[in-house]
């Protein structure tokens, strides 16, 4: 069976965050991949036909953030990923949680734009997540968040 038949769930909102999860996609290919993000256009410009669209909301949101926690449990029990990869932000970490209701394996990859300190959802990535990842090595600690390089 290999790698392509595991099934990864690769989630990551508009902008920089999907623009970083692109830059991982050479990667993914070789999984049975699907995506989710924000902004389904975007995702149409990278050439990604196939995406699940996820509410944008954010720690201001609160009524949104809980429809986007239960838009993000319906992709995730749709597909059924064996792995949950996110680059950010709030979305990402709601597909992240509940995968782990699923048994999913997760990693959450913390912008390269939080070189100061991780952001609110990799602070609470490093929690709930299997694998937390930062991009800046100063960053990093024995524990978690971990550093293996940057994506950009």
């Amino acid at each position: 069976m290999g790698n392509a038949g595991i099934k990864v769930l690769a989630v990551a909102s508009g902008g920089g965050h999907w623009e970083q999860l692109m830059l991982l996609r050479p990667t993914l290919a070789q999984y049975d991949i699907r995506f989710a993000t924000t902004e389904p256009a975007v995702a149409l410009q990278h050439g990604v036909t196939d995406v699940e669209r996820l509410p944008d909301c954010n720690q201001n949101m609160p009524l949104q953030s809980a429809l986007c926690a239960l838009v993000a449990l319906k992709v995730v029990l749709k597909h059924r990923p064996k792995v949950i990869l996110s680059t950010g932000a709030a979305p990402g970490f709601f597909c992240i949680l509940a995968g782990r209701l699923i048994g999913a394996r997760t990693l959450w990859i913390d912008s390269v734009a939080n070189g100061e300190e991780l952001s609110m959802c990799g602070k609470l990535s490093k929690r709930f997540a299997h694998e937390c990842w930062t991009q800046w090595e100063h960053l990093a600690g024995p524990d978690r968040p971990r550093y293996h390089g940057a994506v950009l």
